[in-house]
């Protein structure tokens, strides 16, 4: 009986005519998609950039290459700027984005750090991508937060209590060290003679300086965070108290109080941190996002639980799953169709209620088209958030939370003599209500899955709010395109990706 025969396998033969790339994936590859969106894509502002630098020097890689292996990179889960080049050795697909070039991975931590903002901001293209394609219906929209991990160790925070400890601590063995030194001086004149060069402080001394400068440097941030934290819940209290002077139903003497309150505020608020002229926003600019505000004593001092990070001072605690981590806080609003991002921000204030309105006005910032409801959980429920919702023409079905009983009797009443809270429990016990509010958790709940879950983002590379408010958008983006490109695969035949007007 003969042997088999095998096919042939000369994995060192080499090509006698130069391959293809668009033979080395299947046709539908990913690979091959983020080719095409990057055509589609205005990168004027990066080129911008480029342009504006001198010209002489190392010729620079292709901005198309550098964006696409980075929007690659985050569509497939691969963050870190050495394993994406790497990837361009190892990874078929890199290498077809990189087109066999093999940039150093400092070169793209530089590309993404220095023109993080642009990368950011062509999350609008992505989802106009998006809504050409039809995956845009703004009918039923839902909001909901994650909180992220920040490039820091929550074990790199100190408290503002124990900052005081540890300065004490320190200058005293600063100086026992400098007192050790003078004598180590003496004994040397004595034995040398004197006049002879003092030599540099010994390493141990230098590191505990170091140390105590940088324990003075944290403290004193954080005293000026929780000053100016102070002086403007003051100006807050100053404006309620002069809406209240203001009330022609009050006496004159509570009036003439309220006057002298908001006076005393103004003035204590201005005596902790001066009040800051508000910048002119910038168009195109999106509504500010709320931030984490220290804890103070009534003097504006921090409390002595208030805690900094020494790695990332503008990551804050934040309890995720139970465990304490320091995080910030990724919002986003996605739209039922598709589960397409449709706004996106990113804060360290760890409370989800404050974020609910700037998200909303972010939103129909960015659409023309406001959408018919808006779902939520009980963490973003406030009375004033469902009132505002409203004003905007939105049907808000926001979750309030468990009732106790002698809440529940409390609540009791004509329709028009109960709250909001309990005009919102009312509405969602219902069998519309219901229906409604029951596909949040079907809407946005999946898209932090897809993201923490199957592309493994939990952590962001980049510290600092802005760094970090960048590479949200850049997430964003690549979830949408996923979105996108699954969305072509089941159409069937490949179809050219929509036209997009010249973005400036």
């Amino acid at each position: 009986m003969g042997e088999k025969s095998y096919r042939p396998w000369e994995p060192r033969q080499a090509y006698l005519l130069p391959p293809s790339p668009l033979e080395w994936l299947p046709p539908k590859h990913l690979a091959y998609f983020v080719l095409d969106v990057m055509e589609q894509m205005n990168l004027g502002e990066i080129e911008d950039e480029v342009q504006g630098k001198d010209h002489r020097g190392e010729r620079p890689y292709a901005i198309g290459m550098m964006a696409g292996l980075l929007l690659y990179g985050y569509c497939v889960g691969v963050f870190s700027s050495r394993r994406i080049a790497r990837a361009t050795h190892e990874d078929v697909a890199f290498r077809v984005i990189s087109g066999g070039q093999h940039p150093h991975f400092t070169t793209i931590n530089a590309f993404r750090l220095e023109h993080g903002e642009a990368l950011g901001r062509l999350f609008v293209q992505g989802l106009r991508l998006c809504q050409e394609a039809g995956l845009v219906k703004l009918g039923v929209v839902a909001l909901d937060g994650a909180k992220i991990k920040a490039a820091a160790s929550k074990h790199k925070a100190m408290s503002y209590k124990r900052m005081n400890e540890e300065e004490k601590r320190l200058q005293e063995q600063v100086a026992e060290l400098l007192r050790r030194a003078d004598e180590v001086d003496r004994a040397e004149d004595e034995l040398y003679g004197v006049g002879q060069d003092r030599e540099d402080l010994p390493e141990e001394l230098a590191r505990r300086e170091t140390r105590l400068q940088r324990l003075r440097e944290a403290k004193a941030a954080l005293e000026q965070e929780a000053a100016e934290g102070r002086a403007e819940e003051l100006r807050q209290q100053a404006q309620r108290q002069s809406a209240k002077s203001e009330d022609e139903g009050l006496p004159d003497h509570e009036r003439k109080r309220a006057r002298t309150r908001a006076a005393k505020a103004k003035k204590q608020a201005d005596a902790l941190s001066p009040e800051k002229n508000g910048e002119e926003k910038k168009d195109g600019e999106q509504p500010e996002l709320p931030l984490h505000r220290v804890a103070s004593e009534v003097d504006g001092k921090p409390k002595p639980a208030v805690q900094r990070n020494f790695t990332d001072p503008e990551s804050c605690i934040m309890v995720k799953d139970g465990a304490y981590i320091q995080a910030y806080n990724a919002q986003v609003i996605v739209d039922a169709a598709h589960q397409v991002i449709i706004a996106h921000g990113v804060s360290n204030q760890p409370p989800d209620q404050e974020y609910l309105v700037p998200m909303v006005e972010r939103m129909l910032s960015m659409h023309a088209q406001q959408p018919q409801a808006l779902l939520a959980d009980s963490g973003y429920f406030s009375a004033d958030n469902v009132q505002k919702v409203q004003t905007s023409g939105i049907d808000p079905y926001i979750a309030v939370g468990r009732e106790s009983t002698e809440a529940a009797a409390a609540s009791g009443g004509s329709a028009g003599q109960q709250s909001p809270k309990t005009l919102m429990r009312e509405k969602l016990k219902g069998n519309a209500g219901k229906a409604v509010y029951s596909r949040r958790k079907v809407i946005v709940e999946p898209v932090f899955g897809q993201i923490e879950q199957a592309r493994g983002f939990r952590r962001f590379s980049q510290r600092g709010r802005a760094k970090v408010r960048r590479e949200w958008a850049f997430v964003c983006l690549t979830h949408n395109l996923l979105k996108l490109f699954r969305h072509r695969l089941s159409d069937g035949p490949k179809e050219a990706l929509p036209q997009l007007p010249c973005m400036a």
